[in-house]
């Protein structure tokens, strides 16, 4: 008999490019495109797998599946997932890790590059008239920020971490890191290392968080944080939106106390119109989108198809929390 997975929120590994043809070989697939907290049961019940990206499942939600045995993570981070209920009910909780190392790396650069240089700012103010009217056969609203001979300062030396280490390094930027693993292997060269966090913010000038959120990391960067970065500090977040205090950004771009922040994530996705970041100086948000190239998302499906076939099979792989 074919198990039933239901997938919770598949639009945006799947908007149309990207199809669910190898996962249905493994069983009989419901997907949904999104999933509101008070639809996970009637649609998760009497599945034995479900896979969500952002649909939250908390442990009161998992003790009203008694047939669930497995959970598919359709992302690396797994905080979606209260995963000590699920290793007490005893449910396979796993996660996607690698699919988007080098299209997280990618975006966190470019976001840097946003801030350095202010295309989409300029090419308006030209369409605009602005240098046509300037009188001057060159253009800019203040001069590019040069990075070669900055630091970059990575919170968070995993793959990621270490994949824009390298990029930053090709820039011509020093790498300081803190945090994270693998400090001491060859590929690590690049990376001087921070003793604290404290020391880190004091002394790079960018700032690029890729650590998980957790209890301990949340809000990790706070207005105490953000007095410490210099002056000219940029922040870049690809990681988790809760890893910063949103009221403490926006009150630090208003006066001034860092240079700027280029945000792919923040800590309520969708954002409310109102979220003072949107309206903040110097400050540049995406859409949650750093990890959303094709290739990243066929890999995601590769990994996923993997995860639940291993599962099947008796031999799950990329478990969390302890399995």
């Amino acid at each position: 008999m074919k198990k039933t997975i239901v997938v919770l929120d598949g639009v945006t590994l799947n908007p149309g490019d990207n199809p669910w043809d190898d996962l249905e070989r493994l069983g009989e697939v419901r997907v949904y495109e999104q999933t509101a907290p008070d639809q996970v049961i009637a649609r998760a019940k009497g599945a034995e797998v479900v896979l969500t990206n952002k649909t939250r499942l908390t442990g009161e939600l998992l003790e009203q599946l008694p047939e669930l045995g497995f959970v598919g993570v359709l992302a690396t981070g797994y905080d979606v997932v209260d995963v000590a209920a699920a290793r007490r009910l005893g449910v396979v909780v796993s996660n996607a890790p690698r699919y988007g190392d080098s299209a997280v790396a990618q975006h966190t650069m470019a976001l840097l590059l946003t801030l350095a240089h202010q295309v989409e700012a300029h090419d308006e103010d030209i369409r605009a008239g602005a240098w046509a009217s300037h009188g001057h056969f060159c253009y800019w609203r203040a001069p590019p920020l040069e990075l070669t001979g900055l630091t970059m300062g990575i919170v968070g030396v995993g793959h990621i971490g270490r994949r824009v280490g390298a990029l930053a390094s090709a820039f011509g930027m020093s790498v300081l890191g803190w945090g994270g693993r693998g400090r001491g292997e060859p590929e690590f060269e690049p990376f001087a290392w921070a003793g604290s966090l404290e020391e880190l913010l004091e002394r790079a000038d960018v700032v690029s968080l890729h650590c998980p959120l957790t209890e301990e990391s949340r809000e990790m960067i706070d207005a105490a944080a953000l007095q410490r970065m210099k002056r000219q500090a940029l922040l870049i977040n690809t990681a988790r939106g809760g890893l910063i205090d949103e009221e403490a950004l926006a009150s630090a771009l208003e006066r001034g106390v860092i240079g700027g922040a280029a945000l792919d994530v923040l800590s309520t996705e969708p954002p409310s119109p109102d979220n003072s970041l949107l309206g903040a100086p110097r400050c540049r948000v995406t859409g949650h989108m750093a990890w959303g190239s094709l290739k990243a998302r066929r890999r995601l499906m590769e990994i996923t198809v993997e995860n639940v076939r291993a599962y099947l099979d008796g031999a799950p792989v990329h478990v969390v929390g302890g399995g």
